[in-house]
């Protein structure tokens, strides 16, 4: 009987746990994961909210910028008409045209074309 249980002893195999700290040497990448995650999150959101403000922004100058191309283009045409009759030899629209040059505003640039290849000057 003695020999028996020897024998079912030496039969029976010995099984040893082994405790792993794999989950204790992960935690500070986890958690430095998780960090990022979260300041990668905010930022987008962060941008997002910005580029809708910069929306809302534009389309608020819409209206204004539309005006003031209006203004602009009947500004042109008033300092044309008023150079045609300085041309014409009206006193008092060559003494308007002389305070506008004075000013740096003059007489507007003549309408015209691209200069073309054979007009361009070379650059030294």
């Amino acid at each position: 009987m003695a020999d028996e249980v020897e024998n079912l002893a030496e039969k029976a195999p010995v099984e040893e746990t082994v405790v792993t700290a794999n989950s204790v040497s992960n935690l500070p990448f986890i958690i430095t994961l998780v960090a990022l995650l979260l300041y990668f999150g905010f930022q987008t959101l962060q941008l997002i909210v910005e580029r809708g403000n910069l929306g809302v922004m534009k389309s608020s100058q819409d209206v204004a910028l539309q005006e003031a191309q209006k203004v602009q283009e009947q500004f042109k045409t008033l300092l044309t008409k008023t150079n045609q009759l300085a041309e014409q030899g009206h006193a008092g629209a060559r003494m308007v045209m002389e305070g506008l040059q004075r000013q740096g505003l003059g007489a507007p640039p003549p309408e015209s074309k691209a200069p073309s290849k054979a007009e361009t000057k070379p650059t030294k």
